[in-house]
């Protein structure tokens, strides 16, 4: 009985050693695998701190070990999360400009748990911030983009939303910009998209500037009345701006070219049935032109050769209206040639109207009476006889004028038809022919005078003096106002003077008899 209660005895002692040894061993395990774990926290964490046992019991030792492995479990979690927030974003940027268009959760962002240093979290948090700044460079080229899409739709009147989300359907989306697509595939597309949108505002730009330039000719050509062309200010004001200036709302539309277009066909076939109209007109300027500088010009043949070109129909009249254009600045050309000239022969011909009108003042007996308006033809008739005396230096220095336009441009130089040096030859010619006749006149003038003298010193009494051959009285004059009349040279041809033509009867006197004896009336005889 003793020996089996010792053997019991014995048996539960041996068992509690051996749950005592076990329980050691497990205590020594556990502080072994915290250790063990510590230095993969360490390892992983990358941290330099050394961990020793220290002093005291196991429990003491593991609860010391514990409350370290703790802190590194805590560390670890933190900076997993930390990793794994950094690469969703990472990942997140890189997919965007990749252009995948998959949705990326945190929970499929794969932590190496192995490598969790500062060193790392730095690389990718320094990867980050590269991808960031990618992504707003790339945003920031989209909203540029976008804005430059925007304003070629506002010129070319198109619909905007509708251009952007054929590019891709975030870039619609006004109100979440970071949502918007910014793949080189969508940056590639709306540069694209740019580009068409460019060529489609030059070609609508040199369409509506040619549009432009016909209905500026067509204005010109028709004569529209300057209110009727400021209705399409908004068109015209385009032709000569270039492509980066067109800038106003609407300006290129469709419709806008549709309207020009009709505007330009509507004038088209109104100038058709003007054309003659104005090719006449043309013609009318031309010969204005040439009739204001005295050109000879034959109107009616003129008339005749349009009128039968305009009815074959074998000539473009717009061909013929630029043709009768360049005529006219060919005729203002030559006509601004004869200005000069002309102006003196204006000059000369008011000369010899005054030459002409005082000629028949002074052979007015009544100039002197005290009629009315004898003083201001007093007056005219002095400033006469100065402009009289300088006209032979305007006609010398005229005719080396035309000698000199003549000589330059190898043909004579026409007034009215008419020869203009031979006009002015004439005229000298004819002026020395009356000067003669003034001093023949002159002549026997005082010849009269001496005879009549002689007679009275014979007889006592001086005879009436009759007017010498050289004079006649007008019988056109009023008030003491010749009228103006022409000059006719030997030959014919008139002299250029501005008063009206007539004819005056000359009244030829007597010649004195050289026995001729003035006697006293008898009264005797008279009764």
């Amino acid at each position: 009985m003793l020996l089996e209660l010792e053997q019991d005895c014995l048996d539960i002692y041996r068992r509690k050693v051996e749950r005592t040894r076990k329980y050691k061993a497990d205590l020594h395990q556990s502080l072994a695998d915290a250790e063990a774990e510590i230095a993969c926290l360490v390892s992983a964490l990358g941290e330099h701190a050394s961990f020793s046992r220290g002093k005291g019991t196991l429990k003491q030792q593991i609860s010391a070990i514990r409350s370290i492995l703790e802190d590194l479990r805590s560390k670890k979690e933190q900076r997993i999360k930390e990793f794994s927030g950094i690469q969703f974003q990472i990942a997140q940027i890189s997919s965007e400009i990749a252009g995948n268009g998959q949705s990326i959760n945190s929970v499929d962002a794969q932590v190496d748990e192995c490598d969790l240093t500062v060193k790392k979290l730095g690389e990718l948090k320094t990867h980050l911030r590269e991808l960031q700044n990618e992504k707003n460079l790339r945003l920031q080229k989209v909203n540029n983009n976008l804005s430059t899409i925007h304003e070629l739709s506002l010129v070319l009147s198109i619909n905007f939303l509708e251009t952007v989300n054929e590019v891709h359907p975030s870039l619609s989306d006004s109100k979440n910009v970071q949502s918007k697509s910014i793949s080189n595939d969508t940056i590639a597309r709306l540069t694209g998209v740019i580009h068409l949108l460019k060529q489609e505002k030059q070609q609508r730009l040199q369409k509506l500037q040619s549009l432009g330039n016909a209905l500026i000719k067509l204005w010109d050509l028709l004569e529209t009345p300057v209110n009727e062309q400021r209705k399409v200010d908004h068109v015209t004001s385009l032709v000569s701006s270039s492509v980066d200036e067109v800038s106003m709302l609407g300006c290129l539309a469709l419709d806008v070219i549709e309207q020009m277009e009709v505007e330009v066909e509507h004038l088209n076939e109104y100038k058709a049935s003007k054309m003659k109209e104005l090719v006449f007109k043309r013609q009318h300027e031309l010969e204005e032109i040439y009739k204001g500088v005295h050109m000879d010009v034959d109107s009616d043949a003129a008339r005749q050769i349009l009128i039968s070109l305009i009815d074959s129909g074998n000539v473009d009249l717009s061909d013929l209206l630029s043709s009768m254009d360049d005529q006219i600045a060919k005729a203002k050309e030559e006509a601004l040639s004869r200005k000069d000239i002309l102006d003196k022969v204006e000059k000369w011909k008011h000369g010899a109207e005054e030459e002409q009108w005082l000629d028949d003042y002074e052979k007015d007996e009544n100039r002197y009476s005290a009629g009315r308006g004898a003083h201001k033809n007093l007056k005219r008739a002095e400033k006469a006889r100065i402009l009289i005396s300088k006209l032979p230096s305007v006609v010398e220095n005229l005719i080396a004028k035309v000698k000199a336009w003549e000589a330059e441009k190898r043909i004579p130089f026409l007034y009215d038809k008419v020869p203009l040096l031979s006009i002015l030859e004439e005229y000298t010619a004819q002026c020395q022919k009356r000067e003669e006749e003034k001093r023949r006149c002159r002549e026997q003038k005082r010849l009269q005078e001496q005879f009549a003298a002689e007679q009275e010193a014979i007889y006592g009494s001086r005879p009436s003096i009759k007017k010498p051959l050289c004079q006649s009285t007008s019988t056109n004059t009023m008030a003491g106002t010749p009228v103006g009349r022409r000059f006719t040279t030997p030959s014919g041809r008139h002299v250029i003077s501005g008063g009206k033509e007539r004819r005056e009867s000359i009244r030829v006197t007597k010649p004195i008899p050289l026995n001729y004896v003035a006697l006293p009336k008898d009264d005797s005889v008279s009764h």
